[in-house]
C-alpha cells in the first residue's frame, strides 16, 4: 500500500514540476514575441515587400 502513495505522490510531483516549467516558457516567448513585435512596429517604414 505505501508504495502506491509513493507512485501517487512522485508523479504529482513530476506534474507540478512539468507545470511549473510550461508557465516560464510561455512567459518567456511571450515576452520574446512583444519586444520583437515592437521592433518590427518600430522599423515598419524600412520593411519592403
Amino acid at each position: 500500500m505505501e508504495k502506491v502513495y509513493k507512485t501517487m505522490k512522485s508523479a504529482g510531483v513530476s506534474c507540478i514540476v512539468v507545470g511549473i516549467l510550461l508557465i516560464v516558457i510561455g512567459i518567456t516567448f511571450g515576452t520574446l514575441n512583444i519586444v520583437t513585435g515592437g521592433r518590427l512596429m518600430k522599423n515598419r517604414s524600412n520593411i519592403l515587400f
